[in-house]
């Protein structure tokens, strides 16, 4: 068995449990993550960036997600298959290799602030609520009437965060509806809005090369497309959190692992614990075979097709609605749908797309807040020995300095771009993240795992394939950048 890094804790050594048998009925006791992580992904991209660049750029652009969600969904089960194995989240494991904990703790604890810092979601919940204030589609002279409600929608996902439990149930529940609510509105507006035409053109774009279109658009906007292939599904780090939802829900060696239960003012925040490893006996090579079963439904199945819809439901009303051509952005940039169905349909679509607008991009911005204290809490919890002796008093500075760090740079970047480009930025810092995690996480496997667990020589490919596609959208924003085309 490969031996653990020096500078983390050593694992335990037990045996894997046994996974539920595999039934319709465990299956929704045991799936989960990639539900929650679906709740996560259909935010900015699918409601904004995937709209944006087919009112641009037409259904053909579709493949871009259609590639992304295949590669997201492959590097979410690979950086599982580590948890699975030792029950810690894959930031354990990436803090296990060279240089060391310190540095790749602190390391990931900046990544994700640079992909989560940019509160592009706030602002633009902001746009859908001035339209519903104004009546109108804002423009550049609403600017400070967008600006000052960002503020608010931004300072009331942190105050919520603060609130914790006395909320949090209560958010839960109305998280779940507003997102059925979203799906079933968006499904009815396609079924009884949208010709057939549009679906066959939709339902293709996700083919697009194979039905003979181009891969690319000429003259594209490399910015505004890394950020849109970024962030078709979940998008950097906030991959990496599946994996903690996996600890939490006791999946694989996570079942005798558990987590230590901080209480944060008033938040519970679980951290890690050592991992505990199993050797690849007959007997445990089988059970491994029964969770990954249920990993690959929950991703493949559940995460991979939803992403999909997601995308897909927005851009059916786009394409029927938005003139082709437009350049989504500026200060009502969450309004255009709204206002391209208000036009055809009358004002109660103007204020029920508004609704929804308003509520997709706010959840996200609130789950992207509260994530962001949580994950930074724990990354640094076991990145560091003294940190992980304190209790109380010391946990909650480290809390409430994540949330303090992210509130006082959001306010600071809020006033400095509009909506659009600061989602565009958070977006193509997560193609970065994407390149950076999915290297490191085939570094992990194949340096702890034993041989009979370790991915095929297909997934490695598919690891390498995820970096490298990411990689390519980032270095021609930046070079588009730098020419200043």
């Amino acid at each position: 068995m490969p031996a653990a890094a020096e500078q983390l804790p050593a694992w335990g050594t037990g045996d894997l449990p046994e996974p539920p048998p595999l039934s319709p009925r465990n299956a929704l006791k045991v799936i989960g993550p990639g539900a929650l992580l679906l709740a996560v992904s259909v935010g900015a991209g699918e409601w904004l960036l995937g709209p944006a660049s087919a009112a641009r750029y037409g259904a053909t652009i579709l493949w871009i997600t259609s590639g992304s969600v295949l590669l997201q969904a492959l590097l979410n089960t690979e950086m599982a298959r580590y948890t699975l194995y030792t029950g810690e989240p894959i930031f354990a494991g990436f803090m296990r290799t060279a240089p060391g904990p310190t540095f790749w703790g602190w390391a990931y604890a900046l990544l994700h602030f640079l992909q989560i810092g940019w509160p592009g979601w706030a602002l633009a919940a902001a746009t859908a609520a001035a339209a519903l204030f104004l009546g109108r589609l804002p423009d550049e002279n609403d600017r400070a009437v967008v600006l000052y409600l960002g503020y608010v929608t931004f300072l009331i996902s942190v105050l919520l965060v603060l609130l914790g439990e006395a909320v949090e149930k209560t958010l839960e529940y109305v998280q779940w509806f507003m997102t059925c609510w979203i799906l079933v509105f968006l499904l009815l507006a396609g079924l009884f809005l949208v010709p057939p035409s549009t679906w066959v053109t939709v339902g293709t774009g996700f083919l697009g090369p194979l039905f003979g279109s181009e891969f690319f658009p000429r003259a594209a906007d490399w910015f505004l497309l890394a950020g849109f292939a970024a962030y078709s599904g979940a998008g950097g780090t906030i991959n990496a959190t599946l994996t903690y939802w996996l600890r939490d829900k006791g999946f694989g060696m996570s079942g005798t692992v558990g987590y230590v239960q901080a209480v944060i003012g008033a938040q519970r925040v679980n951290l890690s614990r050592t991992g505990v490893v199993f050797p690849p006996s007959e007997e445990n090579v089988r059970r491994w075979k029964g969770w990954w079963a249920y990993l690959r439904a929950d991703q493949w199945y559940i995460w991979t097709t939803g992403c999909i819809v997601g995308m897909g439901l927005p851009v059916l009303t786009t394409i029927t609605f938005v003139r082709p051509g437009t350049i989504m952005g500026g200060y009502g940039v969450a309004a255009y749908q709204a206002h391209a169905l208000a036009e055809q349909f009358g004002p109660a679509l103007w204020v029920l797309t508004l609704l929804s607008s308003f509520w997709i991009l706010f959840s996200t911005q609130l789950g992207n807040t509260e994530g962001f204290a949580r994950v930074t809490t724990d990354i640094l919890w076991a990145a560091n020995e003294r940190i992980r002796g304190w209790r109380g008093g010391g946990m909650r500075v480290i809390y409430y300095s994540a949330l303090l760090g992210l509130a006082l740079g959001g306010c600071v970047v809020l006033p400095l771009a509009d909506p659009l480009t600061l989602i565009l930025l958070g977006a193509n810092i997560a193609g970065g993240n994407l390149v950076v995690l999915s290297l490191h996480t085939l570094v992990v496997n194949r340096k702890f795992l034993p041989r009979e667990l370790r991915p095929s020589l297909w997934r490695e490919a598919g690891l390498v394939l995820c970096a490298l596609f990411f990689l390519g959208f980032a270095l021609l924003a930046l070079a588009q950048k730098a020419l200043g085309a």
